[in-house]
This record gives structure tokens, C-alpha cells and sequence, in this order.
């Protein structure tokens, strides 16, 4: 029986790339001389540093920018609040990687209020989706790609 696997992942190569050429621009950006300023990527969080708040926000934008321009989508970034003390400002950044298990149960229940001939399981960060046919199965996608989710979805493992 034809299936895929419906997953949130971001590529880190791409990634890593992103906060290179980020890292670059605020070096050479006139407004940020001699501030320090820089992006920290350790496991799936990213760590801003710079002098004040608003160049944060800046600094955010610059990445957010990168970020799309290498194809990496910004539903992945999640925020923190800004931590400042006296000549420092700093704000995490987290990297939103799996489907958690309430999202996947919202993606389940989209399927079966469709009434699609597929069956779904849910598999520790991913969502196989199982059908008789293929057309069933791009159903499906379109299904999931006209919801307004507040996650990127990749679909994988397409097997016939």
C-alpha cells in the first residue's frame, strides 16, 4: 500500500549557512561597529547577543531575512524574551524540530473530518499516512498544505 511520512524538520546545513551569512552582515553593518553583536547556535537553540534591545530586534530581522532567502521556514523560530542587564542584551532563539503529539492529533482529526480512504499512525515525531491509492495520498498533502498550521511540513518516504 502506497504511504509517506509527514515530518518538521530543518535542514542544518541550511541553517547554519543562514546564521553565517548573518553573523557577516552585522559584522559589516555600520550600525552595529565595535558592538560585539553576534548569533550563537548551539544544539537546536540560537543565542543573540548584542549592546541593547533594539539592536536585537534588528539582528533578528537580518536572520529572519537570511533564513528565507536560504529556504528555511520562519514558523520554525520561536522567540524568547530578551534578557538584559547592564551592557548587555541577549535572546534565545528556539528551533521547532518534530510534530509534537497535540498537533498530530489536530492533524489526524483534519483527516478523518475530510473523509479521506487513508488510515494515519502516529510515530514518535512524524505521521505516516497509509492509503489504497495515490490519489488518496495527494489528497492528503493538499489537505494539509490549504491548513493554516504554524509549522512547516515536509513530506518523505513516499513509497508506492
Amino acid at each position: 500500500m502506497p504511504s509517506f511520512d509527514v515530518v518538521s524538520e530543518v535542514e542544518q546545513h541550511e541553517l547554519k549557512n543562514a546564521l553565517d551569512q548573518a553573523n557577516r552582515e552585522v559584522s559589516t553593518r555600520f550600525d552595529f561597529k565595535g558592538s560585539g553583536a553576534n548569533f550563537t547556535l548551539a544544539d537546536s537553540t540560537i543565542t543573540m547577543h548584542a549592546q541593547a534591545e533594539f539592536q536585537l530586534q534588528q539582528m533578528l530581522d537580518v536572520l529572519r531575512k537570511k533564513m528565507s532567502s536560504r529556504g528555511i521556514d520562519l514558523y520554525c523560530l520561536e522567540a524568547k524574551d530578551p534578557v538584559i542587564h547592564a551592557k548587555t542584551a541577549t535572546q534565545v532563539l528556539l528551533i521547532n524540530e518534530g510534530i509534537d503529539t497535540p498537533t498530530a492529533k489536530k492533524l489526524v482529526k483534519m483527516i478523518k473530518d475530510a473523509k479521506l480512504k487513508v488510515q494515519t499512525a502516529i510515530q514518535d515525531q512524524q505521521l505516516r499516512v497509509t492509503g489504497k491509492k495515490r490519489d488518496d495520498l495527494q489528497q492528503a498533502i493538499a489537505l494539509f498544505k490549504g491548513a493554516e498550521l504554524k509549522l512547516p511540513l515536509q513530506y518523505k518516504n513516499f513509497r508506492d
